[in-house]
């Protein structure tokens, strides 16, 4: 018998140093920088090399270097074999040759692209090809008050005409305010609440072409929605700090935010509490909260979600085998320990696979959310809310994506035109018609 255990040991010894002679290591760059994202990153590197072998060194990179550091790269031919990023590169880099498109949309293939949320395919789709892999992503959120709605027997706020209706109902100031409209021009909350309210009536000041001219009507049905939800607001320059806190104290029916206040809704985070009571750590408004993230207009039923998706891109200069592999396992094996980085806004764009259709969905449900305390969002929020927070992402949209103008939209966006007129109509200074050319003949100059 010795004999055969010396052999079966030698073999066991061979594959191991064979396995040890094929590992590959490639790099990964990621904007989750902040000390504990990047723990949890190093986690899933070491757990992909005892699965495999393949040694992935995880390179932080600050978000606003991405942009130069990987055309840098790219022009020296040395880019990472993975980047983590942002919507705003998906299509731009996948035109200049930096992603392998072919490559990633294969990832995307092999993993079924109808486990993914729609929106986040649709925005990423280049010459018939997914170019980048939908990682994550979140979606504004109309946030309301669910026990007011229901004590007045109103719809929940997913249409221009329920808001309406809402705000009529339940408009009591300065016990209750009907919504917390931000109107602080020079503020970017108030452009990206602004474009999820032109979005949802199927208004874009962007076509393939560049800028196209808005349309009246439409336009028109969107500055006097705003108006609306903005003279049923408290007084004074309000942004996203004004909104919160309105909210948080009981006095708003209705606000726009990001689900990073989720946890804070719950009493989770000590420097942003709750004060609709005198407990600070109570999980009694989110308990009376409901969550909206798909809304339309009169001229666009359908509607739309505002979304931020992130992708994994798998480079032109990538180990492409092991670099695909490493991007599998993260969206497969790894799948929950990748949106555990941050809970509350990474929400699943794989909802589950070809066997659970909800599997990543509910795990994810399940993970802890919170800063000086922690509870899943399952145990805070029931199943049907928790539904709605992710399904944004199936009518997940943004100006210029589709048309391949994002660059020129987010001009559009940091010129403050837009905010700086609709604060000129809400303020009665000028009329609808007026504020519809106005904005026509200056977003027109935008370069």
């Amino acid at each position: 018998m010795r004999p055969i255990y010396i052999t079966a040991v030698s073999m066991a010894l061979s594959a191991m140093v064979m396995s040890a002679a094929n590992a590959d290591t490639i790099r990964f760059w990621t904007t989750e920088h902040q000390p504990a994202r990047l723990a949890k990153q190093q986690e899933m590197a070491d757990a992909f090399n005892a699965k495999t072998g393949h040694t992935v060194e995880v390179i932080p990179v600050e978000e606003k270097d991405l942009g130069t550091r990987t055309t840098a790269a790219f022009a020296a031919g040395d880019l990472p074999d993975v980047i983590y990023h942002t919507l705003q590169y998906v299509l731009p880099w996948a035109e200049a040759g930096i992603l392998d498109v072919e490559t990633n949309s294969d990832i995307v293939d092999s993993l079924m692209k109808r486990t993914f949320a729609p929106g986040a395919i649709e925005m990423a789709q280049f010459d018939g090809m997914t170019a980048a892999v939908p990682v994550d992503g979140w979606t504004q959120m109309v946030v309301y008050r669910k026990d007011l709605f229901d004590a007045a027997g109103l719809a929940p706020p997913n249409s221009y005409a329920n808001i309406a209706a809402a705000v009529d109902a339940l408009h009591n100031p300065p016990s209750m305010y009907g919504f917390v409209a931000p109107n602080k021009v020079d503020e970017n909350f108030m452009s990206q609440v602004l474009e999820h309210v032109f979005l949802a009536n199927g208004v874009s000041p962007v076509n393939a072409d560049g800028f196209a001219e808005l349309d009246e009507k439409a336009t028109t049905e969107v500055l006097d929605f705003y108006k609306k939800i903005a003279k049923a607001s408290p007084p004074g320059e309000l942004f996203w700090k004004q909104s919160r806190a309105v909210y948080f104290a009981g006095q708003a029916a209705m606000i726009i935010w990001s689900p990073f206040i989720l946890d804070e809704l719950a009493g989770l985070r000590d420097s942003a509490p709750p004060t609709i009571n005198d407990d600070p750590t109570s999980s009694e408004l989110a308990s009376k909260t409901g969550i909206v993230t798909t809304f339309g207009g009169p001229s666009n039923s359908a509607g739309a979600a505002w979304a931020d998706i992130r992708y994994f891109g798998v480079t032109s200069d990538a180990n492409t085998e092991v670099a695909s592999e490493f991007v599998t396992y993260s969206m497969k094996d790894g799948y929950t320990a990748t949106l555990s980085i941050a809970p509350e806004g990474k929400f699943p764009v794989r909802r589950g696979d070809p066997f659970d259709t909800a599997k990543y969905i509910n795990a994810w449900s399940k993970l802890p959310v919170g800063v000086d305390r922690k509870a899943p969002l399952s145990d805070l929020y029931d199943a049907g809310t928790i539904r709605k927070i992710v399904s944004g992402l199936e009518t997940a949209d943004r100006w210029g994506v589709k048309e391949g103008q994002l660059s020129l939209a987010s001009k559009i966006i940091n010129s403050q035109v837009i905010n700086r007129v609709v604060r000129q109509y809400i303020d009665d200074e000028i009329s609808s018609a007026d504020a519809v050319a106005k904005l026509n003949t200056e977003l027109a100059t935008v370069q």
